[in-house]
């Protein structure tokens, strides 16, 4: 009893003296056990039906004080990301308690890991656990619901319809078009009057509109202005066109003179007589016009018959038109009629242009520009698509598709290090001369019959090959796949940048691998194709649907 006082008192006295070493010890400790953050996951269910959604929820204690980042984006493939609700947080003392949910879905059936999620607090990485999610088909009641076997393929004739409603489609655009050319350019139009009395010599014509103002109610009107503004008019135009005087733009003074010396060299032989009298009927003319007088109906159809008398004195006064003067006026008919065909044409044209434009349009809107384009212009996939598709077996073991030509035999030369595992390799392929368009199908048989493919290592030698040839940034996904007889297998697919064959340029491309296989043998189908290409998506989309293998050799 005494020794253990006297223990107890060396303890007591041991601690006395170290007490500020103590106290920082307890301190650390306990500043340390504040700090460390903890956390932990959970899932509401590890089993669901296709399409249903499971919750992941991660809870997270730390000081407050510290900086925490949760998961973001499709980080939980294979399974899809459907909604990534609000961080709930809770406050106690000097602690957080931070809940992030996330609801997750998968639309195919099959055991799915969730991976582990990173979560970092302060800088410092934190993994979550991993999780087995089954997701399960809807059960099909196959008691009461009848069962039918797979049905053969079938052979169907390509239908002619389509080809004979674009013929016939094609032949009525060009009657109409050929319509509408005749009608504009080559049928000779009916004359009208004006264009008649147009096309009249100038004295003839002169002669004919007199007659008409004779005819015209000016007179009954009381219409003189009118009257003597078409006289004066009439004789003006046929002294400018047969006369070669410029008349219209001449006062009365000035005409007269040009007459004047017309007749004194000889150029028309008018008496002084004919000349005064057409003085008269401009001085009259223009004071009716401009000082509104108003002569008598009897002087106003003197001053016409005097003025047609004038116009028969002046034809008849021009001596007789040279073979030089004749070939030119031939000229100037034939110069007409050149200008006329030539506006006809350009009228047509404008017309046939403008038909085209609002046709191009419609087909356009109807069916979209891109396509339109290709139809005409013509596309080299579009063309795959739309051909004759060859339906074939290739290799052994044997690999049915269908595709839009026939793939022919590759020469394959194994390496030597291939050759001990590899008993032999038959590989077809089809290459598109324009575009990155391939599809190639290739059978190995394995020299160790019990032995199973390795499908990993078949990959990694695919996409060696697709960077070997200058290919970058290539991005993997990987899925299960089953033919249409229920074959299954492996599905690897993505995008990357494939360099365009005969060149050094990169596009964007996507890719797509099929492969199957068993003890001793394996199969597999590669498809590259330009990412914008639509229709080369439809050409993918139809050789994978048509994909049938046997899984025995």
């Amino acid at each position: 009893m005494i020794n253990d006082i006297r223990i107890f008192k060396k303890g007591f006295s041991l601690i006395k003296r170290n007490m500020p070493l103590f106290v920082f010890l307890f301190c650390i400790i306990q500043l340390s056990a504040q700090e460390s953050p903890t956390f932990n996951s959970t899932v509401d269910t590890t089993y669901i039906k296709i399409g249903q959604q499971i919750k992941w929820t991660v809870t997270v204690e730390v000081d407050t004080t510290a900086q925490v980042i949760f998961p973001e984006g499709q980080t939980f493939s294979p399974l899809e990301t459907v909604e990534a609700f609000a961080t709930d947080t809770t406050r106690k003392k000097d602690r957080l308690t931070l809940q992030k949910i996330y609801a997750l879905t998968q639309f195919d059936s099959g055991a799915y890991k969730l991976p582990a999620q990173r979560i970092e607090i302060n800088g410092t990485g934190f993994m979550t656990d991993s999780m087995l999610i089954n997701v399960a088909t809807i059960p099909v009641d196959t008691l009461n619901q009848k069962m039918y076997d797979i049905k053969p393929l079938i052979n169907v004739e390509k239908s002619t319809t389509e080809f004979w409603k674009y013929l016939l489609i094609g032949i009525l655009v060009l009657l109409v078009l050929g319509g509408l050319f005749y009608w504009f350019v080559l049928r000779k139009k009916a004359l009208t009057e004006e264009e008649k009395v147009a096309l009249l010599p100038p004295y003839d014509r002169a002669l004919l509109e007199l007659k008409r103002l004779e005819n015209s109610k000016y007179l009954i009107q009381d219409e003189y202005k009118q009257y003597y503004s078409e006289l004066t008019a009439i004789v003006r135009s046929y002294l400018e066109e047969d006369v070669h005087v410029t008349a219209l733009e001449s006062t009365t003074g000035q005409l007269i003179e040009k007459l004047e010396l017309l007749k004194d060299a000889g150029e028309l032989r008018l008496d002084d007589d004919t000349i005064k009298q057409f003085q008269q009927i401009l001085q009259t003319a223009d004071l009716v016009k401009f000082a509104k007088n108003k002569p008598s109906t009897l002087i106003a159809e003197q001053d016409r018959k005097l003025v047609e008398q004038i116009v028969v004195k002046t034809h008849d006064a021009l001596p007789e038109p040279t073979e030089d003067e004749l070939l030119e006026q031939a000229e100037y008919q034939e110069e007409i009629e050149r200008k006329q065909k030539k506006k006809k044409i350009v009228i047509g044209i404008a017309s046939l242009v403008a038909i085209i434009l609002i046709g191009t349009t419609i087909a356009g809107l109807k069916l979209g520009f891109g396509y339109l384009k290709d139809t005409v212009f013509g596309h080299p996939t579009k063309e795959l698509l739309e051909g004759e598709w060859v339906r074939s077996s290739y290799g052994f073991p044997p690999i049915q598709l269908e595709t839009p030509q026939v793939m022919v035999r590759q020469e394959v030369k194994l390496p030597p290090e291939a050759k001990a595992a590899i008993a032999d390799i038959q590989a077809f392929g089809y290459t598109s001369p324009i575009g990155l368009f391939t599809v190639g199908a290739t059978s190995i048989t394995l020299n160790q019959q019990d032995v199973e493919p390795d499908f990993d290592k078949t990959i990694e030698q695919i996409l060696s090959n697709f960077e070997g040839q200058g290919a970058k940034n290539i991005i993997t996904k990987q899925e299960e796949f089953s033919t249409i007889s229920g074959v299954k297998g492996m599905k690897v697919f993505g995008s990357g940048e494939f360099v365009m064959p005969g060149s050094k340029e990169l596009i964007d491309g996507k890719y797509t691998v099929l492969l199957f296989g068993g003890k001793g043998f394996q199969q597999y189908v590669i498809l590259t194709w330009v990412e914008d290409d639509n229709y080369a998506q439809e050409i993918v989309d139809r050789i994978l649907a048509s994909v049938e293998v046997k899984t025995e050799v």
